[in-house]
């Protein structure tokens, strides 16, 4: 189930406005706040924009809204005329809008956020665990590189948030190379090594930090018009992060909190696969979702608890996927 965030709010009372009959923006200030809310909901973890943030932020948002905003300016005069014709194609408008926005966002939480449950946890760090970085030679296709530029991020994030910083740099890195591979190369440098060492002991930062990165990843490769390795970035990023997290001491499976992390990355999971659908036609993506099946099977029917039995399934479904990918 998708997060209501609040430029998805805003963009469903546009919708039930329309369908009252009532202008497209209300003209008594709606449009403004709007243009605000869904530019905090683009860009809620960090106001200290980079100059390519700003335009994106002009291009994806503001832009259009402007546009949406002026052009309901006429429907505020006339209300009463309007027909069903005309607020369908409001609807179609907005429905196409919400669509532009969301391309560009990082859908599902990242690995920073799950791998901070874990050490809330007080999970141990587990030594080698991670993909090895010698395994980067293998990825040859763009694909490969996409998948595992998003595995490797897990990976960073997992020795970030446990202060590993030998580990911190290899996977620095190796993520660098694959960027590069990738035209990238501006987002994992130098700065953001610089950035993460200042902040090794503010973990809230680190995940902010982090986040910023992957968000930036999926920005640049979505406004580039590879949305296909986008969604392989968070695809490879879920895996290895579900990986991390599954294969911990079994002690920790008999914490309740530690079967709530699995229940929420079933919704990621869920939510994964939904907007992955629209691009079945790519053979890429077709193929890595076909190689998600494990976890989907895994996960089929569970709701709200698990037993022991489904984290044990879940572990092994990951590893198997796991293994394929990476």
């Amino acid at each position: 189930m998708k997060t209501i965030t609040p430029k998805i709010r805003f963009i469903i009372m546009i919708k039930q406005d329309i369908n009252r009959g009532i202008c497209k923006i209300d003209c008594s200030g709606r449009a403004i706040i709007i243009l605000f809310i869904i530019f905090i909901g683009v860009f809620k973890r960090d106001f200290n924009f980079k100059l390519t943030n700003m335009k994106k932020a002009i291009a994806v948002v503001i832009l259009p809204m402007l546009i949406l905003c002026f052009s309901g300016l006429s429907s505020c005069k006339s209300r009463k005329s309007e027909k069903s014709g005309q607020k369908q194609f409001e609807l179609d408008q907005v429905d196409s809008l919400e669509t532009e926005i969301e391309k560009n966002v990082y859908p599902l939480p990242t690995s920073a956020d799950v791998i901070k449950r874990l050490t809330e946890l007080e999970v141990g760090y587990i030594l080698g665990i991670s993909n090895p970085v010698e395994n980067a030679k293998k990825y040859f296709t763009s694909a490969s590189k996409a998948i595992n530029l998003g595995g490797y991020g897990a990976d960073l994030s997992y020795a970030t948030l446990y202060n590993i910083q030998q580990e911190v740099i290899n996977y620095l890195d190796v993520i660098q190379s694959l960027a590069n591979d990738l035209s990238m190369s501006k987002i994992y440098d130098v700065q953001l090594y610089d950035r993460i060492k200042e902040n090794f002991d503010n973990k809230d930062e680190l995940v902010k930090i982090l986040t910023e990165a992957f968000e930036n990843t999926y920005a640049y490769l979505s406004e580039n018009e590879q949305q296909t390795y986008a969604l392989l970035v968070v695809g490879g990023a879920w895996v290895e992060g579900m990986y991390l997290t599954t294969h911990v001491s079994e002690a920790a499976y008999q914490n309740v909190e530690f079967s709530k992390v699995l229940i929420e990355q079933k919704e990621s999971f869920d939510l994964f696969l939904d907007i992955t659908s629209p691009y079945m036609e790519d053979p890429n993506i077709k193929e890595f979702i076909d190689k998600l099946a494990p976890i989907k099977k895994a996960y089929e029917g569970l709701s709200t608890s698990l037993t022991m039995q489904n984290i044990l399934d879940i572990s092994k479904a990951v590893a198997e996927v796991r293994s394929q990918i990476m």
